[in-house]
């Protein structure tokens, strides 16, 4: 479940209820969104406040129990990948092993001026920075915190590179189930150039319930009725997906002030799922 981290209905208070809402129907994973300077190509999709995900996933994890806890997606080159290696495990420690580290490269053009860093080298540093990142995990004990696993998002021929690289996931972000087959298909033909295991399927879909089914080809995964995504979970299943998460943001702000359809949504789909059929959630919870 992608957890919106930002617009003008997020507070602390809301962050928490939509923690424990999440928690509480049976999610197996909490994500949150990376910006760190809301510079107006961010504020117009994503306005402030904008919390920043290693500071909020640490509150969350003291508020929660069993869940995971990850970024959808941390852009790398944003900080020094010293900063990120400790921040990510110093929060896989302190959360109990809970962290998923999503990665990509962003976009907001503005963004990357306002911190100083070259928006036209951003996926060669994204790779500099995780190799980086990966060889202090692995080189001083006082980064250890087990294994975090690291996702790598973006939907181009360069992140599904990166993802054969440098992931043990690809995490592919709101797209149609024709354009996914044929993107595994060139991963798996990547994997294969390159030598290596295929990474493992870990999409963000979006998640629109809606009364009447949506057609078209350019529907995308997640979007209409309740059979519909039920259908789409099935089909991703069915193409390797051990994790799927739903994101329920369909582009107003405004929506951040009025979370229950999304609420609803999530429900319904938990309950379709059987999310809290086993019996020990709720001893967990």
């Amino acid at each position: 479940m992608n957890v919106p981290n930002f617009g003008p209905g997020t507070d602390p208070d809301m962050l928490r209820r939509w923690a424990q809402t999440v928690e509480g129907l049976g999610f197996d994973l909490l994500m949150v969104s990376d910006h760190v300077a809301v510079t107006p190509d961010v504020a117009e999709q994503y306005p402030a406040p904008f919390y920043e995900p290693f500071t909020t996933l640490a509150w969350l994890a003291g508020l929660t129990h069993r869940i995971g806890l990850g970024t959808t997606v941390l852009v790398v080159p944003y900080r020094h990948p010293l900063l990120i290696a400790r921040m990510a495990a110093n929060l896989q420690r302190l959360s109990g092993g809970r962290l998923v580290l999503g990665v990509g490269v962003g976009w907001a053009r503005q963004e990357y001026a306002a911190l100083g860093v070259p928006f036209e080298r951003r996926g060669a540093l994204t790779d500099e920075y995780l190799d980086a990142v990966r060889a202090a995990w692995e080189d001083e004990k006082d980064y250890r915190a087990g294994h975090i696993p690291i996702w790598v998002g973006g939907n181009s021929d360069a992140a599904l590179r990166r993802a054969v690289r440098l992931g043990q996931a690809w995490h592919p972000l709101r797209f149609t189930l024709p354009w996914l087959r044929e993107a595994l298909e060139r991963l798996k033909h990547l994997a294969h150039e390159q030598g290596r295991p295929v990474p493992a399927l870990a999409p963000r879909i979006a998640l629109r319930l809606t009364d009447a089914p949506v057609t078209g080809p350019d529907r995308l995964a997640g979007e209409g009725t309740a059979d519909q995504i039920h259908d789409d979970l099935r089909e991703l299943r069915a193409l390797g997906a051990g994790t799927v998460v739903l994101d329920p943001f369909n582009g107003d702000p405004a929506e951040t002030l009025h979370p229950q359809p999304a609420w609803q949504a999530l429900a319904t789909v938990a309950a379709r799922e059987n999310l809290n059929s086993d019996p020990t959630l709720k001893e967990r919870r």
